[in-house]
């Protein structure tokens, strides 16, 4: 209910709107005590009604002009909601029921339609929307690791979007010399770049990096870290992809060393473990990775 509550609020932020929960719903209860509990999805037509009714008029103090739908029950449920506030206002109400494309004609989709075929998301769910069903999987890997070189590879395997590493391109920037502060900002930038890749993404975002990353080059350099870029280095992904320090080591005048590729290596590893994440180690030469980790993905990618 938050994303559904958060789509609404971006792309409609003159309208009010209210997506209700259990704790949504809790809240409301602050200032209107006595609201009734949210109906259960098996509870009747009626007792649905009733709850929008009382919602409406008891918290925005207002009788809605119009329903619109693309179901047959909108013609019950506009007259039950007309009844309820013409009884609360002592007035006769009025409630239309605006019934829109009911065969699905004109937009040929509904949430059933939509799981069903995925593909249908991507000509007709807004950006803003298909962006929270896109699954995102994460590339990680010491330096010198192939981690860059395998994203790209998959991203263009299956014709989708990659979210390149920020740190790497700040790094550049500032010729090596990061400070303290620099990590926080690289690790929330790193997150809105992803927000912004998966609404172009086509049903998988493959991540360049993480926020993980970022605080194990700030711990190594600082010895500590904000909580904050701690509490994103733990952000999940649909799958983790752990490149193996197994190649040669190729220096670029930025790396350090197969020593520190190691240590860093060992840190994925007990962190992956630690947050119980679900991850999958990739070996050899690149055609192979790109086999084991296409594997891997396929269970996450819409048939």
């Amino acid at each position: 209910m938050p994303a559904r509550s958060g789509w609404l609020a971006e792309l409609f932020p003159a309208v009010t709107q209210l997506a209700l929960d259990e704790q949504a719903l809790a809240q409301l209860r602050t200032a209107h005590p006595g609201l009734p509990d949210l109906p259960h999805n098996d509870a009747s037509e009626l007792e649905h009604r009733l709850f929008v009714a009382e919602v409406c008029w008891r918290v925005f103090g207002v009788a809605v002009d119009a329903v619109f739908t693309s179901e047959r029950y909108g013609d019950g449920f506009a007259e039950e909601l007309r009844r309820q506030f013409s009884a609360a206002a002592g007035v006769t109400a009025s409630v239309t029921h605006v019934l829109v494309d009911l065969e699905r004609k004109a937009v040929p989709i509904s949430a059933t339609a939509i799981r069903a075929d995925r593909d249908l998301g991507l000509e007709f769910l807004s950006p803003v929307v298909r962006a929270s069903f896109v699954r995102r999987v994460c590339l990680l890997g010491g330096e010198s690791s192939g981690k860059t070189t395998l994203a790209q590879s998959l991203a263009a395997r299956f014709s989708t979007a990659l979210c390149p590493e920020y740190g790497r391109e700040l790094w550049v920037e500032r010729a090596g010399q990061l400070r303290y502060e620099d990590y926080l900002h690289i690790a929330t930038t790193q997150v809105a770049l992803e927000a912004a890749g998966a609404r172009a993404a086509r049903h998988l975002l493959f991540c360049d990096t993480s926020p993980l990353t970022t605080y194990f080059y700030c711990i190594d350099q600082f010895g500590h870290a904000e909580p904050e870029l701690r509490r994103l280095a733990e952000r999940a992904y649909d799958c983790v992809i752990l490149c193996s320090p197994d190649l040669p080591f190729v220096q670029d005048g930025t790396r350090r060393d197969p020593a520190f590729r190691a240590t860093q290596h060992d840190f994925y590893l007990g962190e992956l473990e630690r947050l119980k994440a679900r991850w999958l180690l990739v070996e050899g030469p690149l055609a192979s990775r790109v086999e084991q980790a296409v594997s891997a993905v396929m269970t996450l990618a819409p048939s």
